[in-house]
């Protein structure tokens, strides 16, 4: 991530492992500074780090510390006048001792943190239940449920909000797929598969006039199972989703890939939200083997453009070595329709 003053900030290489971290020599410059600690403590097992830009021009950075089915969210602050990060959240959701929570977080124009998580009970993925949600007004110092109550921290199973709930055993992935629109609503995106079916669907979980409503969008046809530790590989993606207004309608766009579309980029669409009308097209026409999406968050912020970064990869099933040489990186940009 880039702060407000033009640094580049990077962080790399981790699952369990100490972190690294540099920021770049000097604003709008690609050389790389030497690797800093930020705040030298619960910096030795740093999994899932993420930047996020506050309006102020502040950094934040979220990550795991501890293992699988036994972690805590850690919350950093960097500060572009001393050029120093702070910590402000030791704990901000709390396993217990038992599990640890699978979280993604978003930020609105606002600088609202909107955070929703996943809940697993042990190393095994198929142990993954439930959608909770959370959200920050003040960088992450206070938190609230969506009616607005306070919560107080550090978060845990029972006193979570919960967004939605899902069994164990549902073929639910962690980490799901965050976005808040311009007004603040909340959007998840994420699969699972329903309690009377066989096949794992892609389903929107949204908090539009203060209900939680849950839409199936039911387009997929092929069965799978999600069990086991270490990194599967899958035969779809976890969805990235990006909300915004169309025609004074509110329009959804969700970005995956599927081994039953033959591995491509792929988008649904769906242009009034009160409807559940789905159209699915395909951005490649070659498979990205195991790609799953990102994109650049902040120029769709600043100007709903969706710029994808594609690159092919091969995820073997628990952490196997794949033999395949460098593949070529392209970005696959997307304008919605006016």
């Amino acid at each position: 991530m880039v702060d407000g003053e033009g640094y580049l900030h990077v962080t790399w290489g981790h699952h369990n492992q100490p972190l690294n971290y540099c920021r770049s020599i000097s604003p709008g410059s690609l050389k790389l500074g030497d690797k800093l600690p930020m705040i030298g403590v619960k910096e030795n097992k740093v999994t899932y780090p993420e930047f996020y830009k506050m309006p102020s021009g502040d950094l934040l950075f979220f990550y795991r510390d501890g293992e699988s089915g036994n972690g805590n969210l850690v919350l950093n602050r960097y500060g572009t006048k001393n050029k120093k990060w702070i910590r402000v959240q030791d704990n901000l959701i709390d396993g217990e001792g038992k599990r640890n929570a699978y979280w993604q977080i978003a930020m609105d124009a606002k600088g609202t943190l909107h955070m929703s998580c996943v809940w697993r009970e042990s190393p095994d993925v198929a142990s993954n239940h439930d959608l909770c949600y959370a959200r920050s007004k003040d960088g992450g110092v206070t938190w609230e449920k969506s009616s607005g109550e306070k919560y107080n921290l550090p978060i845990t199973l029972n006193t979570a909000e919960y967004a939605c709930k899902i069994p164990q055993q549902s073929e639910l992935i962690n980490q799901t797929s965050m976005f808040a629109d311009e007004n603040g609503h909340p959007f998840i995106a994420t699969y699972w598969r329903n309690q009377n079916s066989t096949i794992p669907q892609y389903h929107l979980v949204y908090n539009i006039n203060g209900q939680w409503q849950t839409d199936d969008l039911a387009f997929r046809k092929t069965a799978f199972t999600l069990s086991g530790t270490g990194t599967k590989s899958i035969p779809v993606s976890r969805p990235q989703i990006v909300a915004y207004q169309q025609k004074n309608k509110m329009a959804v766009a969700l970005i995956f890939r599927d081994e039953e579309r033959g591995s491509k980029v792929s988008i649904g669409v769906n242009s009034d939200l009160k409807n559940s009308h789905w159209v699915i097209k395909d951005l490649t026409t070659t498979s990205v083997g195991n790609w799953e999406p990102t994109y650049d968050t902040e120029l769709w912020k600043d100007k709903k453009v969706l710029d994808l970064f594609v690159q092919k990869t091969i995820q073997v099933d628990g952490e196997g070595q794949a033999n395949a040489g460098p593949q070529p990186v392209q970005v696959i940009e997307w304008k919605p329709e006016k």
